[in-house]
């Protein structure tokens, strides 16, 4: 057994902690056991461990060129420089897939960690959401895109990374646009934690202030660095061409802005309570259009990955989240007006 096959069983036991602290959480809440969620919570933050070891031997078995990972040989060769060697992590749709899944497990636990004895009543739920966010993501990626899946000819070098991907922004663009994409699941999770216990004052709001802006920022500097790279390297003689995956990341950037400067609102005046949570849902929601698009096959864009199984998987996500999301905020909507 190899150190891929290591990473395979750790991606399987992090799927099972996170049902696992998808459902605990509102059985402890049930039964008024503290201990319950206090597990989910430490459930979280193994996840987290487990995604990195992972990730860890993906990126060894990169900056080594072990080909005997597909993953590998189809996104780095010998002779690329180190910084594109680790880029490569995200550089592809199966490692691109679980550099999102370590950065949701991240969050995941720095809020597992950081609230765990405070907002109290919203946080098992807060948790259960996060669980099922990393538990969807999971399943594909151990179902359908795993990147530390082995082939049994080794070749003797890799097909490399796309010629496109290699420029010194492939280093930064992306991880800034995942930062703020996943940024935004942290106030959803809130809200939906608040929606789901009833208690939708303004402290899911202040908690995630900083969550927001950290977000916002990310998506912007994100975007900006990724016009820059499109202008130099594609030759479109200009920083935007409408192309259809650059829309699908500006679309939550302009809901996040608008929620952005929405929730000040509710903080100071105690309004657009119904609005905000209607913003968040979208926010959330569109970063998950964009990642159907990109792994959908169904647009023509440089930035599209090819058409791929998971990608149908996203769509149905993507209508769970807004018909959970709107039924709870129809049942707890007397509570916001």
């Amino acid at each position: 057994m190899g150190l891929a096959d290591f990473g395979t069983i750790a991606l399987m036991a992090a799927f099972a902690l996170c049902v696992y602290g998808t459902v605990v959480p509102h059985l402890g809440v049930r039964t008024n056991n503290w201990n319950l969620v206090r597990s989910a919570q430490n459930a979280s933050i193994l996840t987290f461990f487990l995604v990195a070891l992972a990730s860890a031997i993906l990126i060894h078995a990169l900056i080594t060129s072990d080909f005997s990972i597909i993953y590998v040989w189809e996104h780095s060769s010998t002779d690329m420089p180190l910084v594109y060697k680790f880029s490569s992590f995200w550089g592809g749709m199966n490692g691109s897939l679980l550099f999102w899944i370590l950065v949701q497990s991240f969050f995941a636990m720095i809020v597992a960690y950081r609230y765990q004895y405070s907002n109290r009543e919203i946080i098992p739920y807060v948790i259960a959401t996060f669980n099922a966010i990393m538990a969807f993501l999971l399943l594909l990626l151990i179902g359908w895109s795993n990147p530390l899946e082995l082939q049994t000819v080794i070749p003797a070098e890799g097909r490399g990374l796309n010629p496109l991907l290699q420029n010194p922004a492939m280093a930064i663009h992306p991880p800034s646009l995942y930062l703020g994409f996943i940024g935004f699941s942290v106030p959803f999770a809130f809200a939906m934690g608040g929606l789901i216990r009833g208690k939708m004052d303004n402290e899911w709001v202040l908690t995630t202030r900083r969550w927001t802006l950290m977000a916002w920022y990310f998506l912007s500097s994100g975007l900006i660095l990724g016009g820059q790279w499109a202008y130099e390297e594609l030759g479109w003689g200009g920083f935007w061409a409408w192309d259809p995956v650059e829309n699908a990341a500006l679309m939550p950037w302009l809901t996040g802005t608008a929620f952005l400067h929405s929730v000040m609102i509710q903080e100071k005046r105690n309004m657009l309570k119904i609005w905000n949570v209607v913003l968040i849902i979208l926010t959330f929601g569109l970063t998950i259009v964009g990642t159907f698009l990109t792994r959908s096959g169904i647009i023509n864009s440089v930035h599209a990955f090819t058409q791929s199984e998971i990608g149908p998987a996203f769509l149905i996500f993507l209508a769970l989240i807004l018909v959970i999301g709107f039924a709870l905020l129809f049942k707890r909507i007397q509570m916001l007006e």
